[in-house]
């Protein structure tokens, strides 16, 4: 059988042609890509004209067809569906990987004609390429000496090997650390769906008869909300928070600690004073001490609300908060004081109806897209569902892929990867999904969510949008290549048709009675959105300036005891209040030691400045409307990274953004 990476896809949009891969096909297809893309890079380089924009730049965005397929597949699938044999071919290809990265960046005769290539009569967006081009291979060491190049080769290598060995620990601990429950009398709380799937779970992990409680990425277990026994809730969220940290083959603190040092190494070479400040030099933050500004100034007030509301629930608990008491107590409060209980409100939140009638629904309102269910197109996986996106007038936008449920062999949390990037220079349209880890019901029975992953999905479905809203010509700019800390920008905004009239009213239907959800509920629970304020920031804050002091470390720097280098940085932070952890810990930290955050986690929060003033410019431009829809995408959507991403920000929004509202939305104005 040939190899179906070798030649482009013929499906629609170019949707990679998951009926045919098999897991044989990767390594040759990442050789085969390997070899086709350095040839072309030798083109590049012996070419005897002198260097332009089309020989050189044209031609880098060009190279590498091969490869950029087979690696955008495996990579997602390494995340969604990681197999044991996904797992062993991620052990071969990362550093393999990162040698081809570094033979491209680190090539000077490459880099030369890079740095030669004129920029006068360009339009921005080339101009724009160009430069970005000229600082990547900066940035990736192109100007080092060869001594300096090869510590950095060797840095790079041994940090791709342990950043996928963290992810594949982390994923055997989450599975592992799972709680099995042998009474389902310690399960009292839950709702008769949620202990069935327990139920089917744990038979699917090969103990029939009793219960198991998978874990999500996050520190914060949806259960905890509900399960009445003190005693399930707090094994449960030692489960969760042990994870990385037990000592047994699947620890990750030593990883970890050994990544920290290399990338401050790393830095050092780059001409940085320590990873953070090297990381964080291409993004829209002004300087690190800009970012170490904002944070501390918005952690006290965010510590004295969370200090606020542990009062509140030991008065209704009567004992003192523990971790794992505050989701229950916390939402026996919001009902005491707001009349909102989470948890009955699943029978409203039913998938199929999320999607349709609320996520589909407000992408049409104010965009005029329509979605098509492609029950003849195949994803990677036998739940993965994939629609095709088209305008108002018929015409094809993309594909969009849904990857809902949990499984054993796909990372916890979620996120949105893309199949194919969207380029008028290479003709293509974008092909993006996105993952969630939805526990799966027991066959036929319908699919229920908790309000906070109705949010989740809602805010993934922003991320697919800046996908495939994308209108660039070159692909290094397509989509969701942006400055990580504007990436989570537009799929906040997202979130905030949850709840607007037009929306829940079409979704927000009782998946038996077909009611909808009461108005006098709806405005319950944005009165109640405050609440738990508190909590959230101080939870958020204490991941993000955790993951800055692990990457603001200086180069020579050796942490024996990494579990007591975190318990000081949150001290010394001012967020190492003990009835809220961090919303990640060390030990499972995906986001910065095996995914694209290191020293970038702030960004969600950086983000919601201009997400939070851009919501407040829809409420007062008249909301959900083509007009206010057409603006945002033309203006900022579709933008990419082919021109600064806040002046996109000023152009959508005629000024800077202001940091009020985020106050304000907070509760720490």
């Amino acid at each position: 059988m040939s190899n179906p990476f070798l030649t482009p896809s013929t499906l629609p949009y170019q949707l990679p042609p998951f009926a045919l891969i098999r897991d044989e096909h990767y390594l040759p297809a990442f050789e085969a890509g390997f070899s086709e893309h350095l040839a072309e890079i030798d083109v590049i380089v012996g070419n005897p004209d002198p260097a332009d924009f089309d020989n050189t730049i044209i031609a880098l965005e060009r190279a590498g067809q091969t490869l950029r397929r087979a690696a955008l597949v495996f990579y997602s699938n390494s995340s969604s569906h990681s197999t044991d044999a996904i797992q062993k071919l991620e052990t071969q290809i990362a550093p393999r990987y990162a040698e081809h990265e570094d033979n491209i960046h680190l090539n000077r005769a490459l880099f030369e004609r890079v740095d030669a290539v004129p920029v006068d009569g360009l339009d921005d967006e080339a101009a724009r390429l160009a430069h970005e081009y000229r600082q990547r291979f900066i940035r990736a060491g192109a100007q080092l000496d060869d001594g300096a190049q090869q510590r950095l080769r060797d840095l790079n290598s041994e940090l791709s090997t342990l950043s996928t060995e963290f992810q594949q620990r982390l994923l055997k601990d989450t599975n592992a650390s799972a709680l099995l429950l042998d009474d389902v009398a310690e399960l009292d709380g839950l709702s008769p769906d949620d202990v069935a799937s327990a139920a089917d779970a744990a038979e699917a992990a090969g103990h029939p008869g009793k219960h198991l409680l998978t874990l999500i990425l996050p520190t914060a277990q949806p259960a905890m909300e509900s399960l009445t026994n003190r005693e399930t809730r707090r094994r449960l969220h030692e489960a969760s928070t042990g994870r990385g940290f037990r000592d047994n083959e699947a620890n990750t603190l030593g990883i970890a600690a050994r990544m920290a040092a290399l990338r401050a190494e790393r830095a050092t070479l780059l001409g940085f004073a320590n990873h953070a400040e090297a990381a964080t030099d291409d993004q829209t933050a002004p300087s690190l001490d800009a970012i170490h500004s904002m944070l501390g100034k918005l952690a006290p007030a965010a510590v004295r609300n969370a200090q606020a509301e542990a009062g509140e629930l030991e008065t209704e608990a009567g004992h003192p908060i523990e971790a794992w008491d505050w989701a229950f107590y916390s939402e026996r409060v919001r009902r005491a004081k707001f009349d909102v209980d989470l948890a009955s409100l699943r029978p409203y939140f039913e998938l199929e109806r999320v999607l349709t009638d609320g996520v589909f629904f407000a992408a049409n309102k104010l965009y005029g897209l329509t979605f098509h269910e492609r029950e003849d197109l195949q994803g990677y996986h036998p739940e993965v569902r994939v629609w095709e996106v088209r305008e108002e007038d018929g015409t094809g936008l993309g594909l969009f892929l849904g990857d809902y449920y949990t499984r054993d062999t796909k990372n916890g949390g979620a996120w949105m990867n893309s199949f194919v990037e969207q380029s008028a220079l290479e003709g293509t349209r974008a092909v993006v999904i996105n993952n969630l880890n939805i526990s799966k019901p027991p066959a036929g029975e319908p699919t229920l969510l908790t309000y906070d992953q109705v949010v989740t999905t809602f805010h993934e479905f922003g991320h697919a949008l800046h996908g495939l809203f994308s209108s660039v010509t070159y692909p290094l700019f397509s989509g969701t290549s942006v400055p990580r800390d504007f990436v989570e920008y537009p799929s906040q905004v997202n979130e905030m048709w949850i709840l607007w009239p037009e929306v829940v009213a079409n979704y927000a239907r009782h998946y038996k009675t077909g009611d909808s959800l009461p108005k006098d509920t709806i405005d319950k629970l944005i009165a109640a959105q405050q609440w738990g304020e508190g909590f959230a920031t101080t939870e958020y804050l204490g991941a993000a300036l955790l993951d800055l002091a692990w990457h603001g470390i200086a180069p020579g720097t050796t942490v024996d005891d990494p579990a007591a280098f975190e318990q000081r940085a949150l001290a010394e932070a001012g967020v190492d209040f003990a009835p809220v952890p961090p919303r990640y810990r060390t030990g499972y930290f995906k986001h910065i030691f095996a995914g694209g955050y290191s020293a970038a986690y702030y960004a969600y929060i950086w983000s919601e400045v201009l997400d939070a003033d851009t919501v407040e410019w829809f409420k007062s431009s008249g909301g959900l409307t083509r007009e206010n829809g057409d603006h945002f995408r033309q203006e900022l959507l579709s933008r990419g990274n082919s021109l600064d991403p806040l002046e996109a920000f000023r152009t959508f929004r005629g000024r800077d953004a202001s940091i009020d509202p985020l106050l304000a939305r907070r509760g720490l104005a």
